[in-house]
């Protein structure tokens, strides 16, 4: 059977290896960008073209062109209206338990809202958001350790040994199994600054936020002297000490030998591992925090200050020029 594969995010690799091994395909949509070494050496091995305008409009006109017996999807970031999806059969792959958690960055508000699963799911898609019957789907744990990155491995794994197969029985007949509507739950779109972190939150959110935004995502974040610094690696300190005079994002321990430092939250304490500042490489918490008497976020203090001396620069350039 011949297929079109759509895809444009970091699942687009491991679609294309089962599709290949079940089907002809036809073709790839998707944006080049200079990480897809090893996903161009695969269509050139396999003699897939690359077809890199993805607007539907684009699409729409090449599945008319190619009349493929399926389409299948893999992370694309806009809804196909009905005068493309009725050209063929489509399908597309959604990393969550349908109908739980229908629309945008499934894995990550899964992690964040410190869900014991994620999931893959293979299914028709009809009009409505990710409304279509199921035709596979399987959960894995989330455990406290998994980071975004890792689970994203596991569900690409699982796409790769089962996509290819749930496409071939599709298009020979099997219908699937329909979703029940009244259980939907839907994700909406996380951009950059959503990982920006609240001290005042506890131990546990604080983690599962951090964990949820490792590469390839932004990274959570805090600010420490009013700089961004990115959090790629903590963990909650076990039994940590009670304290009853507390401030949320102040520095209360620090290891320079170990190279981590410790930092209250709403709750509990967060150890800092590996930090990175904007523009400097990755290092060790230690290497940038080096004072108990420091606080992580923005203070309404430091930002009156900032405004104060910004003030003072232009009220000075102004007097030099008159």
């Amino acid at each position: 059977m011949n297929v079109l594969l759509i895809g444009l995010g970091t699942t687009t690799f491991t679609a294309l290896e089962s599709l290949i091994e079940y089907c002809h395909v036809q073709g790839l949509i998707r944006n080049i960008s200079p990480e897809d070494e090893a996903l161009i050496n695969l269509t050139q091995t396999a003699a897939i073209p690359i077809f890199t305008d993805t607007s539907p409009a684009a699409i729409k006109s090449l599945v008319s062109k190619l009349q493929p017996d399926c389409v299948v999807v893999s992370s694309y970031n806009q809804i196909l209206p009905p005068s493309i999806i009725e050209l063929s059969l489509f399908i597309n792959v959604h990393y969550s338990p349908l109908p739980q958690y229908r629309g945008r960055a499934n894995v990550n508000w899964a992690m964040i809202n410190d869900e014991p699963c994620a999931a893959i799911s293979i299914h028709k898609i009809e009009p409505g958001l990710d409304e279509g019957n199921i035709l596979f789907q399987r959960l894995i744990p989330i455990y406290s350790h998994d980071t975004i990155a890792n689970i994203y491995d596991q569900l690409n794994t699982i796409q790769k040994q089962y996509l290819g197969e749930t496409v071939v029985n599709a298009y020979h007949g099997y219908s699937g199994t329909p979703q029940n509507h009244l259980e939907a739950s839907y994700g909406c779109t996380r951009l950059p600054e959503d990982g920006e972190i609240n001290w005042s939150q506890s131990t546990r959110k604080i983690d599962c936020l951090i964990r949820s935004q490792v590469a390839p995502f932004p990274g959570a974040y805090t600010y420490f002297q009013g700089e961004k610094l990115l959090i790629w690696q903590a963990q909650p300190v076990e039994n940590p000490p009670k304290y009853i005079g507390r401030i949320p994002g102040r520095i209360v321990n620090r290891s320079k030998t170990s190279g981590y430092v410790d930092v209250l939250t709403g709750d509990g304490i967060l150890r800092l591992q590996e930090v990175q500042l904007a523009g400097q490489e990755k290092t060790s918490a230690a290497n940038i925090i080096k004072s108990v008497k420091t606080t992580l976020g923005l203070q309404i203090s430091e930002l009156l200050n900032r405004i104060q001396v910004l003030e003072q620069q232009v009220n000075q350039l102004s007097n030099n020029g008159k």
